[in-house]
């Protein structure tokens, strides 16, 4: 666990920003009940090449901050960042909004955008802040390793023979291997780095608190932010929670029978609609039509170049989110019945850009890093092939994919204790059959923070998708950031408010709008935002 900056180190640190070329402005005592006044920023802004940003009126900068917070007057990397200002009266101001999006490793440059999807205009009060954490996207330098590991036709996932387990284990070596070419940077790619880039932040944005969205793997780091640094917290949304008790992997293990029963949802739904897609009037018709082309695809990929690694991660997405389940119907109905693989292939290159590792280095360092992973291959072995024998569709892909943790070159940290007593109260968001943050892991959180609450969309599927046009989310969202004001906090180990969940697209329908006016994002732009697929 690295330092948590109090008192002297809070010094040191501003000395360190000071030597950036940007002046810190004096920071008055965190008061948690006073709204924060706006402070001249000591971020140098300018335009932004973002089209997206530039349409929304944001600011950018290059941020420089240390790379190894343990010699603040060292090394340094710079981190990009945005910011879409309040526009309310500054009496009105509520103060600084961060914004991760996940995985580790996505960018949220792009994120400043977000108020503006926030209804009853309660975004207007505060500054959004997005960027691209240490090693990501714009940032500088960025990680990769092997930009041409997540090309078409890999080997088959499922080890069915020694042969195939060996190869992939080699090629996850390999990966880990490739790593060490990032040089110091990848001693540094912890959460408790990316919470001190945060405070940097904070600090040179002028703001005594600040408040924080986080997203999947951002809402682990909202918890640890809010574990070391309680008085910086002003207000906090995490939607798709983490279970800090099981990182990582044992949180990988956990994903994979949530995505198992997704993903059978959404073959009960393509069979819904069998008039369109034609694959099946029933459920388990689709699944038997998924595998036995799978099956084909080991043989003969299609084109040459999908094979049934790709097959699986275009379908992923669908256990990760109802957004795009149109468009993977249309693709494997489009081969099924027609022998057209070129839209599987489109939605395989949308998810893994050939040539582009960068997320997927940043996931490795940080969770390869953050806590200690079994060394043992056998362990791995025998806790993967009990968990396939359940839950086939996605067991030995996770595994595989978190593989280079096995033999990573970075001696792992131990875990911060997630404890959330002397934090203020926060708003928690998760649906109920979440596949890639089990809704177990909301309980936690809520349990971890007593001044929590968290609200259900039931029996939903999808991850993450707050501020998506769900009017009973996205209202608690807005009051609770406007105000403060929380749902009342029930007894026992449940939800405190209960929400109906994202809706199951309706393949003939029109997209929706919000009923209150505040603009909704299309699957198009939150794919930009947040990706599809992946893992979290």
């Amino acid at each position: 666990m690295g330092p948590s900056y109090e008192g002297d180190d809070v010094k040191k640190l501003v000395s360190a920003a000071v030597a950036t070329i940007m002046t810190v402005a004096v920071l008055a005592a965190p008061s948690a009940a006073a709204a924060p006044a706006p402070v001249r920023s000591a971020i140098q802004w300018g335009p932004c090449a973002s089209r997206t940003l530039t349409q929304a009126g944001a600011q950018c900068a290059m941020v420089s901050v240390p790379l190894d917070y343990r010699h603040p007057d060292g090394a340094r990397i710079k981190l990009a960042v945005s910011r879409v200002k309040h526009t309310v009266p500054d009496s009105k101001y509520q103060g600084v909004m961060l914004v991760n999006p996940g995985g580790p490793g996505s960018p949220g440059l792009e994120l400043s955008v977000l108020g503006q999807y926030v209804p009853n205009g309660a975004g207007a009060a505060y500054d959004w802040i997005g960027f691209d954490p240490r090693g990501v996207g714009s940032s500088v330098p960025a990680l990769t390793c092997d930009p041409d590991y997540f090309g078409f036709d890999r080997p088959y996932y499922v080890p069915i023979g020694p042969r195939l387990e060996w190869t992939w284990r080699t090629r996850a070596a390999g990966y880990a291997h490739d790593c060490k070419r990032n040089g110091e940077l990848l001693h540094h790619m912890r959460t408790t780095d990316s919470v001190q880039d945060m405070e940097s932040l904070r600090t040179l944005l002028g703001a005594n608190q600040l408040s924080y969205y986080g997203f999947s793997y951002g809402t682990y780091l909202g918890q640890v932010y809010a574990t070391l640094h309680p008085d910086r917290v002003h207000r906090m949304v995490l939607d798709g929670n983490v279970d800090p008790k099981d990182v990582w992997y044992q949180a990988n293990l956990n994903q994979d029978p949530a995505m198992e029963r997704n993903i059978e949802i959404y073959f009960d739904w393509i069979a819904k609609h069998d008039a369109v897609y034609h694959l099946g009037t029933r459920g388990w018709q689709v699944e038997h039509r998924f595998y036995a082309t799978q099956e084909k695809l080991i043989h003969h990929p299609a084109g040459g170049l999908v094979g049934p690694d790709e097959l699986t991660e275009v379908f992923v997405a669908a256990a990760y989110y109802v957004f795009g389940w149109e468009d993977i119907a249309e693709a494997f109905s489009a081969y099924v019945n027609h022998g057209d693989w070129k839209p599987l292939r489109d939605l395989y290159a949308g998810v893994n850009p050939q040539g582009e590792d960068n997320s997927y280095a940043v996931y490795s360092a940080t969770q390869c890093s953050d806590a200690p992973w079994p060394t043992n291959w056998h362990r791995w072995r025998l806790d993967n092939w009990w968990t396939f024998f359940h839950a086939p569709f996605e067991t030995w892909g996770n595994a595989w994919y978190n593989a280079p943790c096995a033999s990573w070159p970075v001696r792992p940290g131990e875990p911060v204790r997630v404890d959330g007593s002397k934090a203020p109260g926060i708003l928690l968001i998760s649906e109920t059959f979440d596949a890639a943050t089990p809704f177990a892991g909301s309980l936690e959180v809520r349990t971890l923070f007593p001044k929590s609450t968290l609200v259900e969309g039931v029996d939903g599927t999808t991850h993450a998708g707050s501020l998506f046009g769900d009017a009973c989310v996205d209202n608690a969202i807005a009051d609770y950031l406007a105000t403060g004001a929380q749902p009342d906090r029930q007894r026992g180990r449940g939800s405190d408010k209960k929400c109906a969940p994202l809706r199951q697209p309706d393949p003939t329908a029109l997209t929706p709008r919000s009923a209150n006016g505040t603009p909704v994002m299309s699957p198009q732009l939150r794919k930009q935002l947040f990706g599809m697929g992946g893992h979290p």
